[in-house]
Order: C-alpha cells, then sequence, then structure tokens
C-alpha cells in the first residue's frame, strides 16, 4: 500500500519549474589566437589581414552560414533579426533587436544586449554588455560569431 497523500494547497502540486539551460553550458577555454587563426581559409585570413584599424569582422567559423563574414566599421553596428539590422540574422532564435556592437573614439569594440529574450553570449558567457578581443565568440541566437579587429596596413 502506498503511503503517498497529494498536497491539499492545488499550488503545492505544481511539478514543474523553470531551469536557465545557460547554467548547464559547458564554459570551453579561450583559444590560443594562432588555433583561431587556423580555422580560418586563406581567403578568411587574408580579408582579416586587410582590415583597416578601427574596423573589425564577425565571421562565422561553425554552424549555420558557416563562411559568412560581417563588416563593423560605424560606430553603432545593430544585429537581429529584423531586416533593417546591419546584421541580419534570420532565425527565431535571434530577437528583432538582439544586440548591438559600439565602437568607442580610440576604436574599441563592445557588444550591449539589446534585451533580447534569448540573451547574448560572449565565450560561452551570458552579458549585458561586454568588451570584445580578437578570437571572443559571439552566440546571437544558434549563430556563434568569431570576433576580429583590423589593425591597419
Amino acid at each position: 500500500m502506498n503511503d503517498f497523500k497529494a498536497p491539499d494547497n492545488p499550488a503545492d502540486r505544481d511539478l514543474t519549474s523553470t531551469i536557465h539551460l545557460s547554467a548547464l553550458r559547458s564554459v570551453p577555454k579561450p583559444r590560443p589566437l594562432e588555433e583561431v587563426y587556423g580555422l580560418l581559409s586563406l581567403e578568411e585570413r587574408e580579408v582579416v589581414s586587410q582590415l583597416p584599424s578601427k574596423s573589425a569582422m564577425l565571421i562565422v567559423i561553425a554552424g549555420p552560414n558557416r563562411g559568412a563574414r560581417f563588416l563593423i566599421d560605424s560606430d553603432e553596428t545593430s544585429i537581429g533579426r529584423d531586416p533593417k539590422c546591419e546584421i541580419f540574422l534570420d532565425d527565431v532564435t535571434v530577437s528583432r533587436k538582439h544586440a548591438i556592437i559600439t565602437r568607442s573614439p580610440q576604436g574599441e569594440f563592445k557588444v550591449v544586449d539589446e534585451g533580447s529574450l534569448n540573451g547574448s553570449y560572449v565565450n560561452a558567457h551570458q552579458i549585458q554588455e561586454s568588451s570584445l578581443s580578437v578570437g571572443d565568440e559571439i552566440q546571437i541566437g544558434k549563430y556563434r560569431l568569431t570576433y576580429f579587429k583590423g589593425r591597419g596596413n
């Protein structure tokens, strides 16, 4: 015979709970820059080497849209599912106005989440705002974009 008795209060019977999957994602160790550059094709390495100073580029190294390149050469670049965004990522995992990348007068870049539903991540850490370094992986929805900064020629 089972001695289990259901709770009297209906609220106590609810067996659902919220799990934040970002807390379960393993955080990879940062890749050495040589390894990041090694993942690029010869053409992509050439393009990155020719980037002017105070500009940057996001390259999809793996996953959906592999090989896609997005030049960042303005003070503010929007990312989202809205076709008016400078970086248009067409997938339901991306909010219409998901994030922006801003450039400081000194030419440094940072990514800022715009209140997106699924969040923005840099190197597998959820962020509201984060400065970017060469080789950082930015995750917007299912897209993983690697950041490269121009050095000038």
